[in-house]
């Protein structure tokens, strides 16, 4: 028999996992859940959707509040853990909102309640009024928060491209990147263009960004030719958006996406920490 709490489950994820960028520390905050309305009398519970959703989103918050100390002395750049998209695009949503790698990052300058305001309205469409009640706030200021979220957001970014585009461009960088090809590499990339690794000081990846068109084709040229031999490579979705899982002897080893607009690939994402890529070796 499905349960409320079955039924409510990927939604649950989906804003911890949006609010959190991290695969792990969203299913504790569903499990969490889970626990807090098993130990709930039923009959105070009126509508055990709306119990559950505020009670994870909560619970995320506070826990986003724990992962930013935590990330302030995480070795070289974060990245959010990347997450499979091809059985559920929206990832319990509404709406894909939300979930772009390169939207998560951006997500990294908002306070926690200014990250859930942004998911609950962007990627589950809450009216206001319901934000308001998630957050135990006014109407007023659960607006203003979702909106100052939205502006912080957006307001840097350029309109990304549709996916086709989106994956021609990745799969332009890859086969420039693989032959060595640095000026192919440069045509690709935004003038402002950066590229972060995240390995979490458990295997070898840059500790700083590297920004510049000249400086990231030749980065990225040299990376693949000398990590990437006899690894194999293959297109995959994850976070709504096609990006390229390499892998060695079947076990995934970096995962590579990017962010494009108009202007080219603005951002080169590589995450190499083992334990955000052992999910997609499932």
């Amino acid at each position: 028999m499905i349960t409320e709490f079955d039924r409510a489950r990927p939604r649950l994820f989906g804003i911890a996992y949006r609010v959190l960028g991290s695969v792990a520390d969203a299913e504790d905050v569903v499990q969490d859940t889970w626990l807090r309305f098993d130990r709930t009398d039923p009959a105070s519970i009126t509508n055990p959707g709306a119990f559950l959703a505020t009670t994870a989103t909560r619970l995320a918050i506070n826990a986003a509040t724990s992962a930013r100390a935590r990330r302030e002395v995480y070795v070289g750049p974060w990245l959010p853990e990347p997450v499979s998209t091809e059985d559920d695009p929206a990832l319990g949503a509404e709406r894909a909102e939300a979930l772009d790698l390169a939207v998560l990052v951006l997500m990294e300058r908002l306070t926690p309640k200014e990250r859930a305001a942004y998911v609950l309205r962007e990627a589950f469409d809450y009216p206001f009024r319901q934000i308001a009640e998630v957050l135990e706030t006014s109407e007023p200021h659960a607006r203003q928060l979702a909106k100052r979220a939205r502006d912080r957001v957006h307001d840097d970014r350029r309109r990304p491209v549709g996916t086709a585009e989106h994956r021609r461009l990745l799969q332009a960088l890859l086969s420039a990147a693989r032959s060595g090809d640095v000026a192919a590499l440069e045509n690709l990339l935004a003038d402002d263009a950066v590229s972060c690794s995240d390995g979490g000081g458990l295997v070898r990846a840059a500790r700083a960004p590297v920004r510049g068109r000249s400086r990231v084709a030749r980065f990225l040229a040299g990376v693949v030719q000398k990590f990437h031999g006899g690894t194999d490579t293959m297109l995959v979705e994850v976070n709504g958006r096609p990006a390229v899982l390499v892998s060695r002897d079947g076990r995934p080893v970096s995962l590579a996406a990017i962010d494009a607009t108009e202007a080219g690939i603005e951002r080169v994402m590589m995450v190499v920490n083992p334990h955000k890529l052992a999910g997609l070796s499932r």
